[in-house]
């Protein structure tokens, strides 16, 4: 019977605006959704706020750009420049992923965009009332804007 509301639950995405959300309540909320067992899309990854200082945020992202290993690159973390999979690993790391097959089977079910497909225009976009800004956009950094500076060529 559980088996049965799970395929009903998945058989069309939530699809979540992500414009003017803050990046970590955006995550957390997705994550929870993901762990209900929803397929979850993400659009606009772009348009994603960062609260905090705009230079600061810049320094630590590139001082993260520089640990790798001595012995081999490969054996560092990798360093994602794009605002979809930025978005992807930051849920990955608030799930389960590497201790419970639960999470790897939840990351499956997520799917991130940088603007809008066709084929999601025209279902429903969801939107966190907790997630979004509740001060001016001048007061955050969108995604899109720290991706261009640490490399992201569109």
């Amino acid at each position: 019977m559980a088996n049965q509301e799970i395929v009903v639950r998945t058989d069309r995405p939530i699809v979540v605006d992500a414009t003017n959300h803050i990046a970590g309540r955006l995550s957390s909320n997705v994550a929870k959704l993901l762990k209900q067992g929803h397929r979850v899309s993400i659009v606009n990854c772009e348009k994603i706020m960062y609260s905090g200082n705009r230079s600061n945020l810049i320094k630590e992202y590139r001082e993260f750009l520089e640990i790798n290993s001595i012995i081999n690159p490969k054996h560092g973390p990798v360093h994602y420049r794009r605002p979809d999979t930025i978005i992807t690993k930051m849920i990955r790391q608030m799930l389960p992923y590497d201790r419970k097959p639960s999470g790897k089977e939840s990351i499956k079910r997520l799917r991130a965009y940088i603007g809008s497909p066709k084929e999601l225009k025209s279902l429903e976009k969801v939107q966190f009332e907790k997630a979004k800004i509740k001060k001016t956009p001048s007061n955050y950094t969108t995604m899109g804007e720290l991706c261009r500076v640490i490399g992201w060529t569109e």
